[in-house]
């Protein structure tokens, strides 16, 4: 039989990261190469680079298709807390919570392989977008500053997952104390044009 000959190409592209979640989980993203992920996908590896041209590709489209998951969780999860200080943190602290319980996500955070998904996250519009749908109805914001708020609670809670606090409540403080008022701050100081 050939590989995937009946299915469409998206249906091809998920059987091949969900491979690579599964390999991700066993071995590791950083010791995890395109070869093991071509066999574990039952195909050949010039299959594997027709869909992705090398490992940062397969990667991006790897925590892309999870993050959208996780970014449509968290948004139900919040959709109804008008405050947008609770609303932030909740955004925050449920994003963290939802990636450790995850094991094809956890494991982007292990030793070794933290860089790669902090690399990632920094670089991801993904991620960003994700990021400002968490910070919408959040306050007085204008547009054009929820990209950058975006990409620095991306940072925290990248943050929290490589360097975790002592517990929940700790990491619940920090997110209270710390990062909730500079963001609420922010919306409200931002001189109108």
């Amino acid at each position: 039989m050939t590989w995937l000959r009946d299915e469409r190409s998206e249906a091809a592209a998920e059987k091949i990261l969900d491979a690579a979640a599964d390999l991700f989980v066993a071995r590791g993203v950083a010791t995890t190469g395109m070869s093991d992920i071509a066999k574990a996908a039952g195909c050949s590896r010039a299959t594997l680079y027709r869909y992705f041209d090398g490992r940062q590709a397969l990667h991006r489209a790897f925590v892309h298709r999870e993050a959208r998951k996780v970014g449509d969780l968290v948004a139900a999860e919040v959709a109804g807390v008008a405050d947008p200080a609770d609303r932030i943190s909740a955004a925050i602290l449920s994003a963290v919570r939802r990636v450790r319980e995850t094991p094809t996500l956890a494991a982007w955070f292990a030793v070794g392989d933290a860089g790669i998904a902090s690399e990632l996250a920094s670089t991801s519009e993904v991620i960003e977008v994700l990021g400002v749908a968490f910070l919408a109805g959040s306050g007085d914001v204008e547009a054009k500053d929820l990209p950058r708020q975006a990409r620095w609670v991306v940072r925290v809670i990248v943050s929290l997952l490589t360097v975790p606090g002592a517990d929940a409540d700790d990491e619940r403080a920090m997110v209270e104390q710390f990062v909730v008022p500079a963001l609420v701050g922010y919306q409200t100081t931002v001189p109108k044009a």
